[in-house]
């Protein structure tokens, strides 16, 4: 298990990238700037996992903030924030030696099979028409690999993240519930004050609504995680404008 780099690089962060014309040669360089950092830097020497996590979260959503905005320039900086967290994770898991340890080519070399697995009409014989049959295959084979989990729910909806924001949630259940052949009927929540007596399901009107607004979203092929932070930005938009016509009256 690899885990031993860490011996600290005698080039300054700021100097000239050896082989910088080959592709992949910066992130060869991220690798070892990584190292050095959690050798000689207290701050990353005592980062962890856990105490990691706020950040990868942060700059996700910023590296999204800067597509939502179409600022190229900024896209880029903060996509490398979020490939800094990426190879942070994987060097502190480098240092584990109970067996549960990898390091950033385990996570690259994960992906690169994934990819080919799930790409068989690229790196296969496998034919496709078009998209569509590019994500049902993809759909496919995920369930596969995965397989069922106890039969308690499709393989499909076991994999879902439910840390992520809510409005995404919802959306992701519905969209792979409806691949698997759920009803969509399910998705009509039971609300309020329930019947003979009977505890209610713990949704209120709202959050039944609200769900519902999530299926109503995804038929009209739009994304109501996106949606809703576009309406969040206008009224940004609308409240800085109300402030500085405030401010224009109190002068």
């Amino acid at each position: 298990m690899a885990g031993t780099r860490g011996d600290p690089v005698t080039e300054s962060p700021a100097g000239r990238l050896p082989g910088r014309e080959t592709p992949g040669a910066a992130l060869l360089r991220l690798v070892e700037v990584m190292d050095t950092l959690r050798v000689n830097c207290p701050w990353d020497a005592r980062q962890t996992h856990r105490s990691l996590a706020p950040y990868l979260l942060e700059e996700c959503y910023e590296a999204l903030e800067a597509l939502e905005d179409g600022d190229e320039s900024a896209l880029r900086d903060e996509l490398g924030d979020v490939l800094l967290q990426v190879v942070f994770h994987a060097r502190v898991a480098a240092e584990r030696t109970d067996g549960t340890g990898f390091d950033i080519d385990d996570v690259a070399a994960g992906i690169v099979e994934k990819l080919i697995r799930r790409h068989p009409h690229v790196f296969g014989d496998v034919q496709v028409s078009g998209p569509e049959d590019v994500k049902r295959n993809w759909d496919a084979i995920k369930a596969a690999e995965r397989g069922a989990r106890g039969g308690e729910l499709p393989a499909a909806l076991g994999s879902v993240p439910f840390g992520q924001p809510a409005l995404s949630l919802a959306a992701q259940l519905q969209r792979r519930a409806e691949r698997a052949g759920v009803p969509p009927a399910l998705a009509d929540l039971p609300a309020g004050p329930a019947a003979d007596g009977q505890e209610p399901d713990g949704v209120s009107q709202i959050g039944a609504a609200l769900f519902s607004l999530v299926a109503q979203a995804r038929a009209a092929g739009l994304d109501p995680e996106l949606e809703l932070r576009a309406a969040a930005r206008c009224y940004r938009d609308r409240v800085r404008h109300w402030a500085e016509e405030q401010d224009g009256e109190l002068a």
